[in-house]
């Protein structure tokens, strides 16, 4: 089973994906998620949500407005993708996530036919 791991955190703290994959506890989370036989099928950090844009159609028009409209200091910074043996793996692996020490993992099923 696949399922998108969404990673939530502060955005005050302003670490890029290298500074990030050194750090001690991201490299034990890898080698943790290794050694349950999950496979981490991808992912990436995103750049703060002062950078997004929102889009919407509606009835033929294009609406483009500045980032999300939820006022939180959580904001998704990045994601990981995994396939596993169930939902019960995939919150213990998310429950081992370093963000989710003083952050949010949220965890959804990916929608496979």
């Amino acid at each position: 089973m696949k399922f998108m791991l969404m990673i939530c955190d502060d955005e005050s703290v302003q670490e890029g994906p290298e500074e990030i994959g050194r750090r001690p506890d991201h490299i034990a989370w890898i080698e943790y998620v290794e050694s349950r036989g999950v496979v981490l099928l991808g992912g990436a950090r995103l750049r703060s949500s002062d950078s997004a844009i929102s889009v919407r159609a509606r009835a033929g028009d294009v609406l483009i407005g500045d980032g999300p409209f939820i006022e939180t200091k959580e904001q998704i910074g990045g994601f990981a993708l995994i396939e596993c043996a169930d939902l019960d793996e995939a919150v213990e692996v998310a429950a081992r996530h370093p963000f989710a020490a003083h952050g949010v993992v949220e965890v959804r099923q990916v929608w496979e036919a």
